[in-house]
């Protein structure tokens, strides 16, 4: 199904939820084993999940799509029993089968899922159609026999019986989904659950990984266009390659956000990189695009060294588990409220660090490519959403097309830094 035809997929929802009632079983999987980081960003890391293919079938497992888990929704500390949540996401690469990935990462409660479907294909959990995920954790589903088209929405259904939260969601998704209750159909521009969708396929080259902040999540796209630099990426990718975009609005590299506890922000980079990048199915190359919100959020680390150490960090890590690394540098924000003479000037001694090599194995040069010429510590205003930090559609494509597609599909420098 083609990107901007995907649409026509929602028609079919409401039959799908039917389904989806239909396909209950007695039975209940309990999650005993991959133990998860606490909300708090302590504990044993993540385990990554097994990139092999069923014993009795062909092809490797590679994600084609990903939605980071940000904290616990607020005001959701009963969850929503009785409710079915249908997350709608869209693809990168496609497969013959698929398998999903549910996060209890910020519950204090089990969850339990009695129903989940896949584009109203049964799911089931260990060979059961009903799971319970202790709080803290996470479990991946059994393979889905279901064929997933490259560039195409996805729906991923989930019926909870039972109180229990806060529930993991990401928000701010740019992507409209909905909730369903005897009372009707509501839309949410958010993810609840789902963390991972990912396909089997004969012949993938791997997965690009991204974690990134609001500018890689899309703050400022138009919602449901899919017009984020790393849907762009995608496209001209041809879609062969799985595309994760781990990007976080608030999101730092150093510090868990002070916003964190309110819904937004997440884990810090440095925190969440072995679960959120580590961890993917097929990852293979990693683009790094944080550090501008540890510029300019409060409080402001002022220290340029703390953040180049960080983001080499990342590299090193990357590079233990045989990733290759690209980096981007940090985009101007003159004009947004943060914005000051002293916060410009650590970005600007981040950026001369980054161009000048020894952090990643290469790195994309954001910051060049969107800023005024007469202003260069502006936006360009044709790429500007409105609030000199965001941009709109024409800037999110300028920066997907801005990534060299070599440098994607290289292979890690073997040399330490």
């Amino acid at each position: 199904m083609p990107r901007r035809q995907g649409y026509a997929l929602l028609i079919a929802l409401v039959a799908g939820t039917a389904v989806l009632a239909a396909a209950v079983a007695f039975g209940t999987a309990r999650l005993t084993t991959e133990r998860q980081p606490t909300a708090s960003g302590s504990g044993t890391q993540a385990a990554a999940r097994n990139p092999a293919a069923p014993a009795n079938s062909t092809g490797t497992w590679v994600v084609t799509w990903t939605g980071a888990p940000v904290t616990g929704e607020p005001d959701t500390r009963n969850g929503f029993p009785g409710r079915t949540i249908r997350n709608i996401v869209h693809t990168s690469v496609g497969g013959d089968a698929a398998r999903i990935t549910l996060s209890n990462l910020f519950g204090t409660t089990p969850l339990v899922v009695e129903q989940a479907t896949v584009n109203t294909r049964p799911v089931t959990f260990r060979g059961l159609p009903t799971v319970t995920v202790a709080a803290g954790r996470q479990i991946v589903s059994d393979p889905v026999t279901v064929p997933v088209a490259p560039d195409a929405e996805l729906v991923v259904a989930l019926r909870t019986p039972q109180a229990g939260g806060p529930v993991t969601h990401h928000p701010n998704t740019h992507r409209t989904s909905y909730l369903d209750d005897t009372d009707g159909t509501w839309r949410t521009t958010t993810w609840r659950y789902l963390t991972a969708v990912d396909v089997r396929n004969d012949v993938p080259p791997g997965a690009v990984v991204v974690i990134g902040d609001s500018l890689t999540a899309g703050s400022g796209s138009t919602t449901d266009a899919d017009s984020r630099w790393p849907d762009v990426l995608s496209d001209r990718l041809d879609h062969r390659y799985g595309i994760a975009n781990q990007g976080i609005a608030g999101n730092r590299l150093l510090r868990d956000s002070p916003s964190h506890v309110n819904g937004r922000g997440g884990q810090a980079g440095v925190h969440r990189f072995e679960r959120d990048v580590l961890s993917v199915a097929g990852a293979k190359t990693v683009i790094i695009a944080l550090g501008i919100n540890d510029v300019q959020q409060p409080p402001q680390e002022p220290d340029p060294q703390r953040i180049v150490d960080g983001l080499r960090s990342l590299t090193e890590r990357a590079h233990a588990r045989g990733l290759r690394v690209i980096g981007t540098t940090l985009t101007p924000f003159q004009g947004f409220p943060t914005w000051t003479p002293e916060r410009n000037a650590v970005r600007l001694a981040v950026n001369e660090r980054i161009r000048a090599g020894g952090i990643f194995d290469d790195f994309v040069d954001f910051d060049r490519a969107v800023r005024d010429p007469y202003a260069p510590n502006r936006i360009l205003p044709a790429y500007d959403s409105g609030d000199r930090l965001h941009f709109n559609d024409t800037g999110y494509r300028t920066l997907g097309r801005l990534v060299d597609l070599d440098a994607v599909a290289g292979t890690p420098k073997s040399d330490a830094f």
